[in-house]
């Protein structure tokens, strides 16, 4: 094992949507930054993603959303059936609480890959490190001086970084923000199965968003193209089912997707059926309180988090990805800031009261959609197959939730993370 030592300024732990996009928000302000990736090549976890208007907000800021707004259409509309009773009503997710349309915002379903590289190729080539697998995090004893590095960042293959400032977006189970004292993620209760259905003569569908809800289960499926079909499916953890899926055989998984949505529409067995073997994902669904985002110690000096390692959360809004990148855009701005405030040069004191701003604009936006995306899954999947209880969250879904809650929850959706600065600011 070679002892190397390195030093940047900045360096980011963890070369996924976070990671990639934040290095690109520093680029755009002039910073250069080093992101540090376990894997060997990009790591692409899930066939594809749903991207709300706060994400596109994010991506435009990014200089990047023309790149896929040109390839992925917004949807026309989206539709959620009740599986036991045949009842589809309209998602009102493509609306605000007014009832006002905003598909011109453009939720769409894109391929993941197609997102990283739209980051990755905007980055220098020296940007990412790969096969680089942090070990550990120390604060350097004593800072000399402004330019001193504060930060020692420890890979398994032997080499050390310093660097001033260190950014998180190492995922679920990061580093990071276990170095800074935050409380494992928690398990919902909940698993999820994606894939990729592909229909080489064209799928047939209209471009929506259609939901299968069930006690205790919630399917969908997401037209990309005319060729590719996103589907998925959450469900109570069946533990005998999801430990055999969790080997990840993919004809294992296949097999018990099937079984499992045989009360469903066709379209979603049709979809689960063409899925391509290699796009198909099982995970267990975690999220992190709310309160631990609240309370919880989000940064140290220079040292911060992003993403998954700040707050991850059940797909069920599909804003896990979304938050990501608005995270990329407020970190990348409050550093710009104090960037070009101190003539282009990094100021590790500045920083920290920047990081700190960062950390307090966060806080609060994300442990929402935390606590909105956990109702939102809990309260769509009936919640309990008891009888007892049954008629209630059906009424606390169709009523409560589908024409008050969720008419609402699309405001969060709207979110405007705001711009980066340019050298003139």
């Amino acid at each position: 094992m070679e002892n190397v030592v390195m030093k940047e300024e900045v360096v980011i732990v963890g070369g996924g949507i976070a990671g990639l996009a934040t290095a690109l928000a520093l680029k755009r302000v002039g910073v250069k930054s080093l992101v540090l990736e376990r894997s060997n090549e990009l790591r692409v976890t899930g066939a594809a993603l749903t991207l709300f208007s706060n994400a596109w907000i994010a991506l435009e800021s990014l200089g990047v959303a023309h790149k896929l707004t040109s390839a992925y259409k917004p949807y026309e509309g989206g539709q959620v059936t009740d599986v036991a009773s045949g009842v589809t009503k309209e998602n009102t997710l493509t609306k605000n609480y007014k009832g006002e349309e905003w598909q011109a915002t453009g939720l769409r379903a894109i391929h993941r890959r197609a997102l990283l590289e739209a980051l990755l190729e905007e980055l220098p080539t020296d940007a990412v490190r790969f096969s680089s697998k942090l070990r550990s995090v120390e604060k350097a004893k004593t800072r000399q001086d402004n330019d001193s590095l504060g930060v020692i960042v420890h890979l398994e293959d032997g080499t050390s970084i310093h660097t001033k400032v260190l950014i998180g977006c190492d995922g679920v189970h990061s580093v990071v923000s276990k170095w800074l004292g935050l409380k494992d993620v928690v398990h919902s209760g909940r698993c999820a199965v994606r894939g990729l259905g592909v229909f080489p003569e064209g799928h047939g569908l209209q471009h929506q968003i259609q939901q299968f809800v069930d006690t205790g289960r919630r399917s969908g499926i997401a037209p990309i193209n005319n060729e590719e079909v996103y589907w998925f499916s959450a469900y109570q953890t069946i533990l005998q089912k999801d430990e055999e899926m969790a080997k990840g055989d993919p004809k294992v998984i296949q097999q018990i997707m099937l079984e499992s949505v045989v009360g469903c529409p066709q379209v979603i067995k049709d979809a689960i059926k063409q899925s391509d073997m290699q796009s198909l994902s099982w995970a267990p669904l975690l999220f992190r309180y709310p309160w631990d985002v609240i309370f919880g110690r989000l940064s140290d000096g220079t040292i911060t988090i992003a993403g998954d390692a700040m707050h991850p959360m059940t797909p069920d809004l599909g804003q896990g990805g979304c938050a990501s990148l608005e995270d990329a855009v407020v970190l990348g701005r409050h550093i710009g800031n104090s960037y070009i405030r101190n003539g282009r040069t990094i100021s590790q004191e500045d920083i920290e009261v920047e990081i700190e701003m960062y950390v307090k604009e966060r806080r609060w936006r994300t442990a929402g959609l935390i606590t909105a995306s956990y109702l939102s899954g809990w309260v769509q999947q009936s919640g309990s197959s008891s009888v007892g209880v049954g008629w209630l969250m059906k009424f606390l879904r169709d009523t409560v939730f589908y024409k008050i809650v969720s008419p609402r929850v699309s405001g969060l959706l709207k979110y405007d993370c705001g711009k980066l600065p340019t050298a003139s600011s």
